[in-house]
């Protein structure tokens, strides 16, 4: 029956979070860093600063040079909105551990916003 046969060959088949020219010792790491710059929560983050007005640093516990950043404006806790505005992810020049952070209001001015940070390593 081709559906047994569909199902022995994914049964067969290595599952892992590993894509195409990843390890299979993939990470998904995160962090949760508020409006000051804490480090709130995360998995695999060590540290995070705020740098100046927008701009912060999150440390992991691995190189994450190459590895895909993704990032959103949220709170830290789970009650109420976060302020509006935009953020911007990028690699951190000589930390090969560190992502760089910008975090800018609506209107695309530099501004301290809280923010989720999720890395695929």
């Amino acid at each position: 029956m081709p559906e047994e046969e569909a199902s022995a060959r994914a049964d067969a088949e290595q599952t892992t979070c590993a894509g195409p020219g990843m390890p299979l010792t993939a990470r998904v790491l995160y962090a949760v860093v508020s409006a000051n710059g804490a480090l709130i929560r995360g998995l695999g983050a060590a540290t995070a600063n705020r740098l100046g007005t927008g701009m912060y640093q999150v440390v992991f516990d691995q190189d994450v040079t190459g590895a895909g950043c993704v990032g959103t404006i949220g709170l830290a806790g789970s009650n109420g909105l976060a302020p509006a505005g935009q953020l911007t992810v990028a690699g951190r020049t000589g930390i090969p551990n560190a992502v760089f952070v910008t975090t800018y209001d609506s209107a695309g001015l530099y501004a301290d916003r809280p923010f989720h940070l999720a890395v695929l390593s």
